[in-house]
Order: C-alpha cells, then structure tokens, then sequence
C-alpha cells in the first residue's frame, strides 16, 4: 500500500517505510527530522516538467490534468518506478513523502495513483 504525506508533517508508525520523492531536498528540513528511509529523487518529474508546473502558481489547478498527463508519460519510462513497486513488494506500507505545498495537487499522488494503476 502506497500513501502520500508531506515532509513536514510528523512521521508516524504507520508511516512504514519512508521515501521522498522530491528531486530537491526540502526547505527547512533537517535529516534528522525527516526520518527519510529512502531518498529516490530518480522518480520525480523532470526538472522541466517541475518548472513547467510551477512557472504560474496562480493558475496550477488548470494545468495540474496537463501536468499529469506529462508526469504520467515519465513514469511509464522511468526505472525507478520499478524501485518503487519493489519497495511496495516488500513493505506494507510506503509512504511517499514530497514537500509541495498542496496535499492534493502535487506529483506524489499522481505517482501513487500510477502506482495503484499500473502494476
């Protein structure tokens, strides 16, 4: 089972195994306190994509089906999906962790939602 929470949130038991999936370490986050088990920047979006996305903050809810659509077409080629799935294999629980700003509108759950998808 895959969940997605964001870094700066509390890390919890049922967190199980813990992986950012940032390309970018956040912002204000020490190590320590992010009691990541796993760092796996290989699987996030592109830097492009990334700039993409973000180049207007006001207007990311029209582009996030695009962003997706993009992201998604990344995935599908990515090795490190395959890191993922094999994590998935081997704990119970993995939780994504990314330091966007919106619990919703952000990679990992599109990663999440690819991983449930395409096995």
């Amino acid at each position: 089972m895959f969940t997605v929470k964001r870094i700066y949130d509390a890390p919890a038991p049922d967190d199980g195994y813990r992986v950012l999936v940032d390309r970018l370490w956040p912002r204000g986050v020490s190590k320590d306190r992010a009691d990541i088990d796993e760092w796996l920047k290989e699987v996030a979006p592109s830097t492009e994509l990334r700039r993409w996305f973000h180049q207007d903050p006001s207007g990311e809810a029209e582009v996030f089906d695009e962003f997706r659509r993009r992201y998604e077409s990344e995935l599908d080629t990515n090795p490190a999906v395959d890191v993922l799935r094999g994590l998935g294999r081997t704990h119970p629980t993995v939780t994504l962790l990314v330091g966007a700003r919106d619990p919703e509108l952000n990679h990992a759950n599109v990663l999440r939602q690819y991983l449930e998808h395409h096995p």
